[in-house]
């Protein structure tokens, strides 16, 4: 028999699934006159193009973008016709940008069990069929996963610039993203983890809890240094053609 509180505590709808792309980043490493997430590829900035890729997504409810408060890119005519949100609470980190964006989802009326995934903005090769992958994947899982890739060459430990020692591979996995996670479940394993974290698998396996691996792409790379601007131009453009 189903007690009343058990009623009063269960979901009133079947989760809906939000994409949140921090892009309060600075692009240091790339080399850039400004953030590379705004440089120009194959005719439009790099962000737009990870935009589009989840405009296709149908099961994307909406998708918001944390931004730095003095970010004023998102002004422009192209930026301000499109359909997705504006969060200008991005933070010092990605970890603290993605905990004031989950807060700023919360506000559009997301509820703490939907499913939120997060992607790099740098990250403008993801393609609609790896976003519905993962949620095919997750959707139905207890914890949530992330696109991620077996490791394919040897690793290697560093020391005073040579070698100290090779790692086995067997079990190493290059994490990607987007991550799939609950909102509720991300929000409070960020606040526990701080912003030493990297990636919002890291804050949910502190909490004990294994996210699930899912098989993505090795050109759903992130674009970070220099030379990787020509490969991701090169990758746009046959896509196109």
């Amino acid at each position: 028999m189903t007690e009343l509180n058990d009623i009063a505590l269960a979901p009133t709808a079947a989760p809906r699934c939000w994409a949140l792309i921090p892009c309060a980043g600075t692009g240091s490493r790339a080399g850039a006159a400004g953030p590379k997430q705004y440089q120009v590829l194959v005719g439009k900035p790099m962000v737009m193009h990870t935009l589009a890729a989840f405009a296709e997504v149908s099961r994307i409810n909406q998708t918001l973008v944390v931004v730095s408060p003095d970010d004023t890119f998102f002004q422009t005519p192209e930026a301000l016709n499109a359909s997705f949100l504006i969060a200008a609470c991005g933070g010092s980190t990605r970890a603290a940008s993605v905990f004031n964006g989950l807060n700023a989802l919360l506000a559009e009326g997301a509820v703490a069990h939907d499913w939120v995934l997060v992607h790099d903005a740098a990250r403008c090769l993801i393609t609609p069929a790896q976003i519905n992958q993962l949620l095919d994947a997750c959707l139905a899982d207890e914890v949530g996963g992330l696109l991620a890739m077996p490791l394919p060459d040897t690793l290697k430990v560093a020391q005073a610039g040579r070698v100290a020692a090779t790692l086995p591979r067997e079990d190493k996995w290059l994490a990607q993203t987007p991550q799939m996670f609950r909102i509720g479940s991300l929000l409070e394993a960020l606040e526990l983890a701080g912003d030493a974290v990297t990636d919002e698998s890291s804050a949910i396996e502190a909490m004990g809890l294994n996210p699930k691996l899912v098989p993505g792409s090795a050109q759903n790379f992130k674009v970070t240094y220099p030379e990787d601007f020509l490969l991701a131009q090169a990758l746009l453009q046959s896509r196109q053609a």
